[in-house]
């Protein structure tokens, strides 16, 4: 039996997906040239917007982060002030990429169990108006939460901002209208909500924005420009691409869009973690997030009241019964993590509860 993973990525995958990346295939052959350019085109129709509409896809080797700092250290230049919205580890990660690249930041800190505060940061923009660029996470994997970026994003236009969204875990789950919401950049990974494998990162951006980093990038791997460019001028990365991620990833897409697209998706993502609240409540584990916040891509947990409870025991023994699930990140209180995301379904989920079940009650008989 293959293990199931149950984190916020790398997820379980179908065996066509992992299949397509058995086949190896020149960088600069015509097949994966042609490969590259309608995985770029696709994820734009899946964020609801088009070249023809103004914007554009740009592939980045590398994991979510490599995409999240190529944004941050090309679209800030000299004269730009960005405002990082942090409310977990990830948003704390941008800010640690702001002090390295040396650009000019200021970071609002919420909660890890609070969203970011619309009103918060419209009296930011208003009391700082040097602000030119606006960052934040969609779904806080360190908890699970999601931020409100649509209403963020409202505040962004109305106050002239480039919004820059860190959607890695939720890119593909959740339906979301990158124009509506006022999104001039949008960050997410292969090996996320659209189940490809890991290997590169991609970023969508609204044109006008993109080409005002040129020139400006402060490393050479990540220049956001460049990388588009070499993509518009021959189809080709500038450097190796990850040509068995991307024929995995083309065929998730395939995959995606015999599922019913993301609605589809997303409601099967939803039944999951239905069934995980149900039947984790029913085992006595209290949830770390209040419902209204809290996302369907991960859910945090608080380790249980009893001094017999050993995270470390506990993962191997769901890991022993090939149930991977992911330790916790919060800075506050001890907590695990379960994906509710991937090649995953209500009845594995089902299976994971029982298989926690059946080690809680080993432990309570073990401990008297």
């Amino acid at each position: 039996m293959k293990k199931l993973l149950f984190t916020p990525g790398p997820l379980s995958t179908s065996r066509t997906v992992k299949a397509a990346a058995m086949e190896d295939m020149g960088s600069r052959d015509a097949a994966f040239v042609e490969t590259v350019q309608q995985i770029r085109d696709e994820l734009l129709a899946l964020a609801h917007v088009s070249q023809a509409a103004g914007y554009e896809t740009i592939l980045m080797q590398g994991s979510g982060t490599f995409g999240v700092e190529s944004v941050i250290s090309s679209a800030i230049g000299e004269n730009d002030h960005l405002l990082v919205l942090s409310n977990g580890a990830y948003g704390e990660r941008i800010v640690k990429m702001c002090t390295i690249h040396k650009l000019p930041h200021t970071v609002i800190r919420f909660e890890e169990d609070e969203i970011t505060d619309p009103a918060v940061v419209r009296r930011q923009l208003e009391q700082q108006p040097g602000i030119t660029h606006v960052a934040c996470i969609h779904s806080e994997t360190t908890t699970g939460l999601f931020n409100p970026i649509a209403e963020i994003g409202t505040i962004c236009a109305e106050h002239n901002k480039t919004f820059i969204v860190d959607a890695m875990s939720s890119f593909g789950g959740v339906a979301l209208d990158m124009r509506a919401a006022n999104i001039q950049y949008l960050v997410s990974s292969s090996n996320k909500c659209i189940e490809g494998i890991p290997g590169f990162a991609f970023i969508i951006a609204e044109k006008k924005e993109l080409l005002k980093t040129k020139g400006q990038a402060r490393s050479l791997s990540l220049d956001l420009y460049e990388q588009w460019n070499g993509l518009e001028a021959n189809g080709q990365f500038r450097f190796t691409p990850p040509t068995l991620s991307i024929m995995a990833f083309r065929q998730a897409l395939r995959e995606l869009e015999e599922e019913g697209g993301i609605p589809a998706r997303e409601a099967r993502y939803r039944k999951n973690k239905e069934t995980l609240d149900s039947g984790m409540a029913a085992l006595g584990f209290q949830q770390y997030l209040r419902p209204e916040i809290q996302g369907h891509i991960i859910t945090s947990f608080l380790y249980p009241n009893d001094p017999n409870f050993h995270f470390e025991d506990f993962y191997q023994q769901l890991s022993s019964r090939n149930f991977v699930i992911y330790p916790g990140k919060l800075s506050k209180t001890n907590a695990f993590r379960i994906g509710n995301i991937g090649q995953i379904f209500p009845e594995d989920v089902s299976a994971l509860v029982h298989a926690i079940g059946e080690i809680m009650e080993k432990q309570t008989a073990t401990s008297k």
